[in-house]
């Protein structure tokens, strides 16, 4: 292999172990240290240390396991440098120990044993704000960029970036100790954390930006904690209706693009690729959750997701339901993504005006939901009004989205003819 070609793979090793490992090294480094900020130069460090080592020795076998080892040595080195932290360094030595290779988890009085999942739980500590807990958790241990959490929260990067350090401030300034408390506390954190795991699953579903459709790893991650939460809190409803979600999300990926790599619409899916095991999964999850009679937000979507789920076909979709079932979730959850999602389930039942109505409605909060032009240019579109269709679409097109989406809503556009006409700029949740 020449240099170059060597240089290349190494990049690509490092950029998919970042991209699904970040999190996991950062939530050990954070364990044996209990210093936020140390753990994650300490993991940039390691990753910086990766491209220039690794040209040279090769990938490692386990490039996880050697990042979190570099990382943890790298903050060992730094603590030594400290006589303050004598204490905490033998604290360290002692948990070093506990986990040799660098990965492992240990066990404390929460009865968590996942390292990550742990972190989590620490981090959605209630002194901080449930928004701001949700926000840092998804860019230290989740490893969501700034950019991508702003977009979760509808609003903008600079405004969520400040909102990240005054978590981190207080965390600091107010003595917030990094560990997980008592297995019989742990209820009081529950809300932050299932607001965690979704939004790192919804972000792996549908990738804000980038060139895939699908990020599998942050899918599968977010998959794994949920399943490890619902085990050990059995009795905590919404545990199981968030692992119900996510699994009958999931369901579909097989038939979410087509062989060229192109976005297919949900009514447009060919139901026969999606995964039956997830479903039933999914579909019993939600009838254990339903049974304690304490319904909650993510009971509902999982409720609507399983209306798709037994759909046979496109047509044969409740959507009576769904919008029903989306209109006692504003109840709960008045947000924009709900309130467009409900215009979407309306204009299907009742038909494309009546969605666009409720569209028209929304307050200037739902105006920086990403999907928002694209939902009111399908319905412009169904409704033959394509000029106005037209120019929701450039709309749409100006804003963050993935390649997969992006070539979705450029199609739509050519679509709508010579009659749409005009200047191109510099989605509806599509299944």
């Amino acid at each position: 292999m020449t240099a170059e070609t060597i240089g290349e793979a190494v990049r690509v090793a490092v950029q998919d172990t970042y991209r699904e490992q970040w999190g996991r090294i950062v939530a050990t480094v954070i364990r044996l240290t209990g210093d936020w900020d140390l753990a994650e130069e300490c993991a940039q460090d390691a990753f910086a240390q990766a491209l220039e080592r690794w040209p040279r020795d090769g990938v490692p076998h386990r490039p996880a396991a050697w990042l979190t080892t570099t990382a943890r040595n790298r903050a060992l080195d730094r603590l030594r440098r400290s006589a303050v932290e004598a204490a905490r360094l033998r604290e360290v030595a002692v948990l070093t120990e506990e986990s040799s290779d660098g990965i492992g988890a240990t066990v404390d009085a929460s009865g968590i044993t996942d390292d990550r999942l742990r972190l989590i739980f620490t981090c959605c500590h209630p002194a901080l704000a449930l928004e701001a807990r949700v926000a840092l958790t998804l860019r230290t241990l989740a490893g969501l960029t700034t950019a991508e959490i702003a977009r979760a929260f509808l609003t903008s990067e600079a405004t969520m970036a400040k909102r990240l350090v005054r978590a981190k401030r207080k965390i600091r300034h107010a003595g917030i100790p990094y560990r997980v408390p008592p297995a019989h506390l742990l209820p009081e954190r529950v809300h932050g954390v299932l607001g965690v795991l979704y939004l790192m699953f919804n972000e792996g579903h549908t990738a804000s930006a980038g060139p895939n459709l699908v990020r599998q790893g942050l899918c599968d991650e977010a998959i794994r904690l949920a399943r490890t939460l619902a085990g050990l809190m059995p009795d905590e409803p919404e545990a199981l209706g968030v692992l119900a979600l996510m699994l009958l999300h999931h369901a579909r990926r097989g038939a979410r693009l087509d062989g060229a790599g192109e976005l297919v619409t949900l009514e447009e899916q060919d139901r026969s690729r999606w995964d039956r095991a997830a479903i039933s999964e999914g579909l019993a999850l939600l009838d254990e959750a339903m049974r304690r009679a304490r319904p909650g937000p993510y009971q509902i979507q999982a409720a609507i997701a399983a209306c798709h789920a037994s759909a046979p076909r496109a047509r044969d979709t409740d959507w009576t339901r769904i919008a029903a079932l989306y209109q006692r979730l504003a109840g709960l959850v008045p947000s924009a993504v709900v309130q467009v999602n409900r215009a979407v389930a309306v204009a299907m039942a009742q038909g494309p005006a009546a969605g666009l109505r409720l569209v028209d409605e929304l307050t200037a909060d739902a105006a920086t939901y990403r999907l928002l032009p694209a939902v009111r240019a399908d319905l412009l579109r169904r409704l033959g009004r394509h000029r106005e269709a037209a120019t929701s679409y450039r709309e749409a097109l100006a804003l963050p989205a993935s390649e997969p989406e992006r070539r979705y809503l450029t199609r739509r556009l050519a679509e709508l003819g010579e009659e749409a006409a005009g200047p191109p700029p510099g989605v509806v949740e599509c299944g």
